[in-house]
């Protein structure tokens, strides 16, 4: 078949689907939003080129797609990219950025459409390899037998010895540690458990998880002894039996070349809530080390020392001296961070009441990205010795492979040293990857990573980490992941930014591609005759938050005694919501539901039950209750913003952006501030009309929103929504 007959086809069986859906309505924006997906997994050519095609390199394609509220397109994308996928004998990988879509999909919305396609498929969720147990490690530990084995140096420094005594003096922890182990095997062999974390039906705490989660760098695949039982693997076999896989973004960007999913060259890539999609870039390829804890350094070596010996690798001799030279580089490092920021890098206070939790760090940016010339001499020593380190691990593992194929009967022992070697081998990569990046010199007209020091206290501890950050998320998501796909699909209801697409390619790495298509797909509601957007005008200036808080409570106090049914508060800050509470009359306590007062799930659930025994029930929320809640009908009658959600650069990736764009005579508020603004307000407004049914007022207290330039620009990204403008008169 040819791409125009594949295409025509997967919109054939699209509205096919429909009609068989009992109840469904038909909706033009869908079906036009199914038949660019159609189009575009098409169109992409993917595997191999086959020789005498001549040199052009293979026909990529890639849509830009959003849809508003409403539109479905969750059946779009699925149905239309799954036929084709099918009728091409590849697979589709759909990546979102949620759990709760990623439940959605896997557990409604994919097996109502498998029900209805003419051809079956199979479906499978994906999800990183540190959510499964690794039944080896926790075989040791539920067994009593410690995590480290190592023979400890006479010489223990201070730090280690002071690790010794406080473990000591923790026996009970110590007892609790073993019970939940112990526990924990047992639930596993009694096959109440299937391995994975999330299906527990209490979450572990992390630092006990991690003494037990699967890891690529412990893991000897095939020639571990329980390979054949394997949590892990056996849902590797599931991903590999599925025509749909479904995964998220941080596990799509961390598993590119690691064979977890289809090659993209090779497979669809649907990329939905792709808004999130910059962000991740930027969290994933980021890196940091700590330069205060360095014991682990010492361990590593003692364990990578006894090892080596074991299966008698050479490259072990140079370990020593790896060790002690990373070790004195990076307390020189430290040394002269304190010494040249120590002015930022004061002490930070821990919060409120809380002696010894962690407390918010302070922070030392490096203006420019240029690291001071005192650091270099240290960070190369670093970076040399961490990867003369790591290649002596790699050794190490490869010897220890070598074996476990030699002497199969003995793999238990082999794999329990493979995951003592290996334990710690991710935190040197990253002092070493780290390392790298601050030494990194931006060449002339590029932007400098961002680059920065900070110092936080952790339970009894003061911990200074150095950090490096790549700044611009297009320029990342270009090299990693766009460079290998032919043919995705990126949607959302907010990929525009005050009206354009622009914003979001340049974030995303698409601007300027050619083989790129961009399609609006409208919500098919009626915002102007359904919803009602109230701008209330207070006197004080929202840059003075002290005055402004103060009236635009009272103005949203006298607005929530009308509501008759559900509502929602969205806050900027934690403050703003503490004086709203404070300042609730007795008549409203009753009706309303905090944010962290309750669980997210069980606050949701008191307020739909207030909501159906015909209650007022107000929801008061910070921003992760401005994006994804879904609250149709009468739960969410009435919105109201407090302000205008600006997320200023102030952090250091966003402080060292707005710096490189005043030095090239750009505006970062204009280019930066203001259009990722407009994608929030737009999730945050979309909370409001959910069906085809819904009525509801939104009101913004904001009066930059209707008296701005940019508040033009801002409303220009809503629906339209009827508008009303108005004192707010407390």
């Amino acid at each position: 078949m040819s791409p125009t007959e594949w295409a025509e086809a997967a919109l054939q069986q699209f509205d096919a689907v429909v009609q068989a859906a009992d109840g469904f309505r038909p909706r033009a924006g869908q079906r036009s939003m199914a038949a660019q997906v159609a189009q575009t997994c098409s169109a992409a050519q993917l595997g191999k080129v086959e020789e005498g095609e001549g040199e052009a390199p293979p026909q990529r394609a890639l849509a830009v797609i959003e849809a508003g509220t409403g539109v479905g397109k969750s059946l779009a994308y699925s149905a239309a990219a799954i036929h084709v996928a099918l009728a091409r004998g590849t697979r589709v990988v759909i990546s979102t950025a949620t759990v709760a879509l990623q439940e959605q999909l896997v557990h409604k919305d994919l097996p109502q459409l498998a029900a209805r396609m003419a051809q079956p498929f199979a479906f499978a969720l994906a999800k990183g390899r540190g959510r499964y147990v690794c039944k080896l490690k926790l075989e040791r530990l539920a067994s009593g037998v410690g995590e480290d084995d190592d023979v400890v140096p006479d010489d223990l420094l201070a730090e280690q010895a002071q690790e010794q005594r406080a473990a000591l003096r923790s026996s009970r922890a110590h007892t609790e540690r073993q019970q939940f182990y112990t526990q924990l095997a047992d639930t596993l062999a009694s096959s109440q458990w299937n391995g994975d974390r999330d299906e527990l039906p209490t979450p572990p705490e992390p630092e006990l998880w991690a003494s037990v989660a699967a890891d690529a760098h412990t893991c000897t695949n095939k020639h571990c002894p329980l390979f054949s039982s394997c949590s892990y693997f056996e849902r590797r076999k599931e991903l590999v039996a599925a025509q749909v896989i479904v995964a998220n973004h941080d596990l799509l960007l961390s598993s590119i070349g690691a064979r977890l999913l289809p090659e993209l060259d090779n497979c669809l890539l649907i990329l939905d809530e792709a808004h999130h999609l910059p962000a991740t870039a930027l969290a994933q390829f980021g890196s940091e080390m700590d330069l205060s804890r360095l014991s682990w350094i010492d361990k590593l070596a003692s364990r990578a020392l006894r090892i080596g010996q074991l299966v008698e690798v050479e490259e072990i001799a140079d370990v020593p001296q790896h060790a002690a030279r990373l070790r004195a580089a990076l307390q020189e490092v430290a040394r002269l961070a304190l010494e040249l920021h120590g002015h930022a890098l004061q002490a930070p206070v821990p919060d409120k009441g809380r002696r010894f939790a962690s407390s918010q760090p302070t922070r030392a940016r490096l203006p420019g990205g240029l690291l001071p010339a005192a650091l270099a001499e240290p960070l190369g020593q670093a970076a040399h010795h961490a990867g003369g380190f790591i290649d002596a691990l790699r050794a190490i593992a490869k010897a220890l492979r070598s074996q476990l194929r030699d002497k199969p009967e003995d793999a238990r022992r082999l794999s329990q040293l493979y995951a003592q070697a290996g334990a710690l081998a991710p935190r040197l990569e990253g002092v070493h990857a780290c390392a790298q990046l601050l030494l990194q010199e931006a060449p002339e007209g590029a932007v400098p990573a961002a680059k920065w020091f900070t110092l936080a206290q952790e339970g009894e501890f003061l911990v200074l980490r150095a950090h490096a950050n790549p700044v611009l998320p297009g320029n990342t998501l270009r090299q990693h992941l766009w460079s290998g796909v032919r043919g995705a699909v990126l949607t959302s209801a907010t990929l525009t930014s005050c009206g354009q697409f622009d914003f979001f390619l340049r974030e995303s790495g698409l601007h300027g591609d050619p083989d790129v298509t961009t399609l609006t797909v409208p919500s098919p509601f009626d915002y102007a005759r359904q919803g009602t957007l109230v701008a209330r005008e207070t006197r004080a200036e929202p840059r003075d938050a002290a005055a402004f808080t103060t009236e635009m409570v009272d103005a949203l106090l006298c607005d929530l005694a009308q509501v008759a049914s559900g509502a929602l508060v969205l806050f900027t800050s934690r403050e703003q919501m503490r004086q709203a509470v404070e300042a609730l009359p007795t008549a409203l306590r009753a009706s309303v539901l905090v944010q962290n007062q309750w669980p997210r799930q069980q606050l949701l659930r008191q307020h739909r039950e207030r909501v159906g025994a015909g209650l007022p029930s107000i929801i008061f929320g910070m921003q992760s209750f401005g994006e994804g809640l879904d609250l149709p009908g009468s739960l969410c009658e009435s919105l109201f913003i407090t302000k205008l959600p600006f997320a200023p650069p102030d952090d250091p990736v966003g402080e060292a952006r707005a710096e490189w764009l005043r030095a090239s005579g750009r505006d970062p508020f204009s280019e930066l501030v203001v259009p990722a603004t407009a994608i929030r307000l737009a999730q945050w407004v979309g909370r409001a009309i959910r069906t085809e049914d819904d009525q509801a007022h939104v009101y913004c207290y904001d009066k930059r929103l209707v008296r701005t330039n940019y508040g033009q620009r801002l409303l220009q990204g809503l629906p339209p929504f009827a508008l009303q403008r108005s004192e707010a008169l407390g």
